[in-house]
């Protein structure tokens, strides 16, 4: 009997392409025909991290102690130096030794906390367009995902309350993400306690992605959900230094919150990795002591890149409202298109990469994402080159 080679998993074959796939592929093609391609895509910012950061990461790879197996401890003094942020900007009072994880960016460790808590048969509750690792975490943990859309007329606040009990008798983890990506939308503290009571209700995990909790604008200070009474029963909070710290590729976060969880978590890890490597956690050290003074004058120039893009997509015949907050526009598809084949459209006649939201999720369908991870000069050009697009 023949077998096919090489064998997959069924989850696996289950889960969909990358929001990205074949934009790469096609950007060569033009660029290679001579197209000034601007990409408006990947949350990747093209911003440095903080020198102090660097200059942490230098000096610890330089010490042979630095090189050897990091396990789930880590680096002790990452864990305080976490804590000690959280402190600051939370007001939480956090052990470092149990209320906390260092993830090798809070990716993995999403995927990987559904993937040790859910079992065949349970629901996972999350936004939809929402990231990856809602979907895939939950797939591979043979439990079934509940993706529920985020529709503007409910501020792309998932409305977790008009859960069928259908669904609601098999939930056993809702997943939030605010400040959202893709949406941008922002959750009213009211909001985030209703979820913990909910939650709390129902002996449901409250997962709360809290990536962009610096990102923010105009006076805005998104909380934490672990600020709200109870919620440390049932709620863990992922954080990450990726887009605050401008540090996407050295894969460094952690996650805050109910203790029980976390060492589940850390039990499921010690089989899969042997934690971040320790001079980057000895940079994350420098990152967060960068935060007060250095962070602002980042997310100053995301500010700015904000406004520059919201009133040059606004000129080009696009509506939309500036964000509070994160690194993205979630803007209308004009003329009711569909959004991969506005953003096909895009690309090819105008040169600009944009994602679809239906590459999000179905529920992202009739918008696309336009990422501010490039100088505001490339943003207004890039509207501008949309215009014809708009149907303005």
């Amino acid at each position: 009997m023949t077998r096919p080679f090489p064998p997959r998993s069924r989850s696996l074959d289950s889960l969909p392409g990358y929001p990205m796939a074949g934009i790469p592929e096609r950007r060569r093609e033009l660029e290679e025909a001579g197209v000034d391609v601007i990409d408006l895509g990947a949350g990747d910012a093209d911003l440095a991290p903080p020198p102090l950061a660097v200059k942490r990461l230098q000096e610890a790879a330089e010490d042979p102690s630095f090189s050897r197996y990091p396990f789930q401890l880590g680096l002790p003094e990452f864990r305080r130096r976490v804590a000690g942020w959280m402190g600051s900007r939370f007001g939480l009072e956090l052990d470092p030794f149990q209320d906390l994880l260092p993830l090798i960016g809070s990716k993995e460790g999403i995927a990987h906390l559904l993937m040790a808590i859910l079992n065949p048969g349970d629901v996972a509750v999350y936004s939809d367009p929402g990231y990856q690792a809602y979907l895939g975490g939950t797939v591979l943990a043979g439990a079934t995902p509940h993706p529920v859309a985020l529709r503007p007329e409910n501020d792309f606040l998932l409305p977790f309350r008009e859960l069928p009990e259908r669904v609601l008798d098999k939930t056993r983890v809702l997943i939030l993400n605010y400040p959202n990506n893709p949406t941008s939308a922002v959750a009213p503290r009211s909001y985030l306690a209703d979820a913990v009571e909910f939650c709390r209700e129902r002996g449901i995990v409250l997962l709360h992605d809290n990536a962009y909790s610096e990102m923010a604008f105009d006076g805005y200070r998104p909380p934490s959900v672990l600020e709200i009474e109870g919620a440390a029963e049932v709620t863990v909070e992922f954080h990450s230094l990726s887009k605050t710290y401008n540090m996407t590729g050295w894969r460094l976060g952690w996650v805050a919150g109910n203790r029980e969880l976390i060492a589940t978590l850390s039990r499921l890890k010690t089989f899969v990795d042997t934690g971040a490597f320790k001079a980057v956690q000895a940079a994350g050290i420098g990152a967060l002591d960068s935060w007060k003074d250095w962070v602002p004058q980042n997310v100053e120039i995301f500010r700015r890149r904000r406004d520059g893009a919201v009133a040059a997509f606004q000129d080009a015949g696009f509506q939309l409202k500036p964000p509070r907050a994160t690194m993205y526009l979630w803007i209308p598809v004009p003329g009711g298109r569909p959004s991969r084949d506005f953003a096909r459209q895009a690309l090819d006649e105008a040169g600009v990469v944009v994602i679809p939201g239906a590459a999000l999720g179905d529920g992202g369908e009739g918008f696309f994402r336009v990422a501010l991870t490039v100088p505001e000069g490339r943003l207004r050009e890039g509207a501008a080159r949309l215009r014809n697009l708009s149907g303005g």
